[in-house]
């Protein structure tokens, strides 16, 4: 039995406009590129947790294709929620675990028993701008007043990570690997309340997702922080194998 994890998805079989091969060669047939690398990593007797923004559909009923696709994945399959998931409405949770009971489980604000573990997660968020750069490409400045409210966002967040954290922990949970959408920091910081968090429940692994492109590969933490195993796995960085989390 292993835990794997892999976000992005991006799937758009009900709005065909939404299609990501505009982004380059690694999205094109990305579901069957994922599919496959699915079929010869993933066992029925596995975990697979996609990391956020898994459909570009608005509303359940734009979804349907995409979930069956999901569905049809091997292993057990957790979901986190990511910033296009409108479907998703942060406060009906428990909404979706009950709709999907058996196929699919949904992971935002609360937690799921993986053996000694807790996985805890919440979408996350940072500050990703408008960053003002010199001459040579170096951030200069930023925009106070978008920086003011993604704290407040930030801030949300925080809140409903801390909440999944106390009820596992009420639980009896004493191990923990923390799922974000978001990466737990942006390009100007080291740290940030979410990692902070990490390393006050001593949680031994933080995965996120939402960074694509070679460009924004490098936005945030990867690799060891304060003993603590940071990875992201956007789909395209992982060019769409997932990422072995534990075995």
């Amino acid at each position: 039995m292993s835990l794997y994890a892999i976000g992005d998805l991006h799937l758009s079989y009900q709005v065909p406009n939404k299609k990501m091969d505009k982004f380059g060669k690694v999205w094109h047939d990305h579901e069957e590129k994922f599919v496959e690398n699915c079929r010869k990593m993933v066992s029925d007797e596995d975990t697979l947790v996609l990391v956020g923004d898994h459909t570009w559909g608005r509303k359940m009923s734009e979804c349907e294709e995409d979930f069956k696709y999901i569905m049809s994945l091997p292993g057990k399959k957790i979901l986190t929620r990511g910033n296009h998931d409108m479907f998703w409405d942060s406060h009906k949770t428990d909404k979706l675990n009950e709709q999907f009971a058996g196929k699919l489980q949904f992971l935002q604000g609360n937690f799921i028993p993986y053996g000694d573990y807790a996985l805890v997660a919440t979408k996350g968020y940072t500050f990703e701008g408008p960053f003002y750069l010199d001459s040579r490409g170096r951030i200069i400045d930023w925009d106070e007043k978008e920086a003011a409210k993604a704290e407040k966002l930030v801030e949300r967040e925080y809140k409903r990570l801390v909440e999944a954290f106390e009820k596992a922990a009420e639980a009896g949970y004493k191990k923990y690997i923390m799922f974000l959408h978001y990466p737990p920091t942006n390009v100007l910081q080291k740290e940030s309340c979410f990692t902070r968090l990490a390393d006050q429940y001593k949680v031994d692994q933080v995965i996120y997702a939402h960074c694509h492109g070679e460009a924004r590969y490098d936005d945030s933490i990867k690799g060891d922080f304060h003993g603590i195993k940071y990875s992201l796995v956007s789909g395209d960085y992982l060019k769409w194998k997932p990422q072995l989390i534990i075995q």
